[in-house]
């Protein structure tokens, strides 16, 4: 926003089209060559590599766009051409074609990006915040669509590819996924797993590259333009694993997919790492331990729409969570669930609540009632009386009401011991009032001297016969067997004290 003599206002920034640094070339004029069809067949591998050569020339799209119009055209004629040459074709990708392919590819996409237009963490809304688009994408894209024709062409072999498409290759690419253009992200995505699917010598390599840019985002920037996108990419990878998971597997889901959990910017890439948690747990449900545990540690304090997300993922474990797996993390999850039942933000207590309508997670908290019901009970009564939406207080009575039917007698239990807390929490506040007010008075010497002395101590109330005053009004407390009645009795000889004070003053 910025500031002006009418007050501030709300400026909505354009839709930046930029380019990254390209190293355009010198010469630029293209002639256009023959059609590829039309070339003889034994012609058509040299006149396919002078093709895919004439499309190494870069051209500036930013600065001026309006230049080299003509030359440009034949360029992304070309690159069509091409695409549908290898698509629809089959023999034409040959032994020379691999070096000239990844050449060309490398040539016109591993360049240095701009830096990010964008705010990050928080306060990127990726509904509001619109992306910076490549300005050189009616080339780029061409050429995108061209190398993954290339890879997934029937006459591609990995075995002839794995020359040039090596770990530097890789590198490169993995780069690019911090572009801020999702159509460049979308593309790349592809292009990545169809590479890790095809050469299994760098599967391990592009595994490790992804943990570092990880770490690397969780730990220091907090700033990636291609986390969802490559979070995608390993969902894809953890469907894929072998059992029994591998150590280093395990982890990953510890060490990073965890942590992701505790970026501002987490609404961008949550639905992405929620599905990768899954997939672990649907694949060893002994990690389900450490990942609910992991998911309270992290758990926002303060940001409501945060707490969804995470409310949501726990369901999702939940639906796929084993019984006794359940049990070993039932009362944590579930002391959790009552404060999002007792927040004053709507939206979580809804999402909360709205567990009570999932039949599997119904069945698990009927199995287990006893420990379950005396914690959720004291958040869903106090708030079926207490909470400001009425919302909530329909789906509070839902949850009470399967409650009760699932255990009458428990449930009238949790209620008897619910009432008589609340009644002992009322009278100890109304102990520490009367406390106050003496002391307040014996500090003020408000007080005849004939009333010195008052014992309020703990013990006095519980253990032993004690004299509450000294002087002309001896009241003792007998010793009691349940505290309620003696305590009970304290406070109203306190308060009779209290008057007989009063009325000498």
């Amino acid at each position: 926003s910025s500031n002006n003599s009418r007050g501030p206002q709300i400026v909505k920034k354009e839709r930046r089209q930029s380019s990254s640094r390209f190293n355009l070339s010198k010469n630029r004029e293209l002639q256009k060559l023959p059609a590829l069809k039309d070339a003889p067949p034994h012609e058509r591998e040299e006149l396919f590599i002078q093709k895919l050569r004439q499309c190494c020339v870069l051209f500036d799209f930013v600065t001026d766009p309006l230049s080299d119009l003509k030359f440009k055209e034949v360029k992304r004629a070309g690159l069509n051409e091409m695409v549908e040459y290898i698509t629809h074709n089959r023999d034409v990708v040959t032994e020379a074609i691999y070096p000239e392919a990844v050449i060309m590819f490398s040539v016109n996409l591993f360049r240095t990006l701009p830096p990010s237009s964008n705010p990050t963490g928080a306060e990127f809304d990726p509904e509001e915040d619109e992306p910076t688009l490549e300005a050189a994408w009616p080339h780029l894209q061409l050429v995108y669509e061209f190398f993954l024709r290339f890879l997934e062409s029937p006459d591609f072999q990995p075995n002839v590819a794995k020359k040039y498409i090596d770990q530097k290759f890789v590198l490169s690419l993995l780069d690019l996924f911090d572009s801020e253009d999702p159509r460049e992200r979308d593309f790349l995505k592809t292009i990545l797993h169809r590479i890790y699917g095809k050469f299994l010598g760098l599967r391990a390599y592009i595994r490790r590259q992804i943990n570092n840019i990880f770490y690397r985002f969780i730990y220091e920037t907090e700033h990636h333009n291609g986390i969802a996108e490559l979070l995608e990419i390993l969902g894809s990878i953890i469907n894929g694993f072998a059992l029994p998971l591998k150590e280093e597997h395990k982890m990953f889901l510890i060490r990073v997919l965890l942590p992701l959990h505790k970026v501002k910017s987490l609404s961008v890439y949550h639905p992405q790492l929620a599905y990768c948690v899954v997939q672990f747990l649907e694949k060893d449900s002994s990690l389900t331990e450490p990942v609910i545990m992991g998911l309270l540690k992290f758990w926002p304090k303060t940001h409501s729409p945060k707490e969804v997300m995470f409310l949501n993922e726990l369901e999702e474990i939940l639906d796929v969570i084993e019984p006794s797996e359940f049990v070993k993390v039932m009362e944590p999850l579930f002391r959790q669930l009552a404060k999002c039942v007792s927040s004053p933000h709507f939206q979580v207590a809804e999402r909360a609540l709205y567990y009570w309508n999932n039949e599997y997670i119904m069945s698990l908290i009927s199995d287990n009632a006893a420990k379950i019901l005396p914690i959720m009970f004291p958040a869903l009564y106090k708030n079926s009386k207490s909470h400001w939406n009425k919302t909530i207080h329909g789906l509070i009575y839902n949850a009470l009401k399967l409650f009760m039917e699932m255990n009458q007698k428990l449930f009238d239990d949790c209620t008897q011991q619910y009432k008589a807390e609340k009644h002992f929490i009322s009278l100890i506040n109304m102990e520490e009032e009367i406390r106050i007010h003496i002391k307040y008075c014996l500090l003020h010497k408000a007080i005849p001297h004939r009333f010195l002395y008052l014992d309020l101590s703990a013990e006095a109330h519980f253990i032993q016969p004690t004299p509450l005053i000294t002087g002309d009004c001896p009241f003792y407390v007998p010793k009691a067997d349940k505290p309620f009645p003696s305590l009970l009795e304290t406070l109203r000889r306190l308060l009779l004290c209290w008057r007989l004070v009063l009325s000498s003053r």
